[in-house]
């Protein structure tokens, strides 16, 4: 006789990559269902951006996918400099590109390494963190901080790129490489790594797209989606570089996805190096005396590529200098609601790696 239990995993940081609980029934050891529940980590960074100035709501982004801060102050000021018809120096937007193919990088670290964790292996944590460690002293002398930057001001950057800050990028992306294929290594010799990951928790194609999935996921299940090729912004149509893609749609392939993922964005920011041209790093019409008496009117909506997925933001102005509404598009928000599916029929032990390979980030899920 079939006997249904139903038990709570989580919530608790850091083995579900956040505050997050999933209300699981168990046949045994399967999964007969699985549902998400979150909430725990809410902090109103939506109405909090629509009580200030339009500066100051970035500082609330920052704070979204903190381990991607730069990724998300993009989404941010490209919807408001749309919304204010502000033009921004070819140089700034070279620098930002730079910035979050970085911070992408810095992102899929965390995550690979965090990952590691979950399938029982230590030491391809302390190798990505060496990494992550080399992109955070990077972007500490650029932008002064090593987490929540602030960097990105509508119109420019805060500040240019400095003499030491190009040589450590040029330093970093001509030897990452390498240590990127020893770290890979380690995972796809283990022949545990193999046997908890391969066709586990797998998501189909038409699944994906029923829940809205983006990012590494989507393109796991065999998607050729990403918005840097497809909806262009910046300058990314002036780069060469491939969207890795493969059909697998489990834990395994999203591991695939990432780690060449990271290797393509260190092709971008070599190209960066070479085509970042002279000039102003922000438009000095937009300096900041002027910056508390910006005002925006309309509506805008700028899609973005976070390491996460889909990431952007909505902004009403009513002409005054405080927005009139921001709505945020995360997409571990709309990921995470696929893990019922991905769940579902696996055994509890497949459960860790399943919602691991989602690489979800509360800040930006509870918001």
């Amino acid at each position: 006789m079939e006997k249904v239990v139903e038990v709570n995993f989580g919530p608790q940081h850091p083995s579900t990559h956040g505050v997050l609980r999933i209300k699981v029934k168990l046949d045994g050891e399967i999964i007969v269902d699985a549902q998400p529940v979150i909430g725990y980590l809410h902090r109103n960074a939506e109405k909090l951006s629509e009580m200030g100035l339009y500066p100051k709501a970035l500082i609330y982004m920052d704070r979204l996918d903190y381990v991607a801060a730069l990724n998300m102050e993009l989404g941010y000021i490209l919807s408001v400099e749309k919304l204010m018809d502000v033009e921004t120096p070819e140089r700034a937007q070279w620098i930002r590109m730079m910035m979050v193919e970085l911070n992408r990088i810095a992102s899929h670290l965390v995550w690979l390494g965090t990952h590691g964790l979950d399938m029982g292996m230590l030491t391809p944590f302390f190798y990505c963190w060496r990494e992550r460690e080399r992109v955070l002293r990077i972007f500490d002398e650029i932008t002064g901080s090593r987490l929540l930057y602030n960097y990105f001001s509508i119109g420019g950057v805060y500040s240019d790129l400095t003499p030491k800050g190009i040589d450590m990028i040029k330093e970093f992306v001509n030897t990452f490489p390498d240590r990127l294929e020893e770290i890979q290594s380690i995972f796809q010799k283990s022949y545990i790594y193999a046997k908890r990951t391969k066709g586990v928790g797998k998501l189909t194609l038409d699944d994906a797209i029923a829940y809205g999935v983006t990012g590494p996921l989507l393109r796991a299940s065999g998607l050729k989606w990403d918005l840097r090729k497809n909806q262009p912004y910046l300058f990314y149509e002036k780069v060469n570089f491939d969207v890795p893609v493969y059909t697998n749609g489990d834990v395994y392939s999203r591991f695939l996805v990432r780690v060449e993922e990271m290797r393509q964005s260190t092709k971008i920011v070599k190209q960066v190096l070479e085509k970042l041209p002279d000039g102003d790093f922000y438009n000095k019409k937009y300096a900041k005396p002027m910056l508390v008496r910006m005002k925006g009117s309309g509506e805008s909506y700028v899609p973005t590529e976070s390491p996460k997925g889909e990431f952007g933001v909505y902004v009403i102005g009513d002409g005054s200098t405080i927005p009139y509404r921001v709505r945020i598009r995360s997409p571990s928000f709309a990921n995470l609601q696929a893990v019922s599916i991905m769940l579902k029929g696996y055994k509890i032990a497949d459960l860790t790696a399943t919602v691991s390979s989602v690489d979800p980030v509360f800040g930006e899920v509870d918001r």
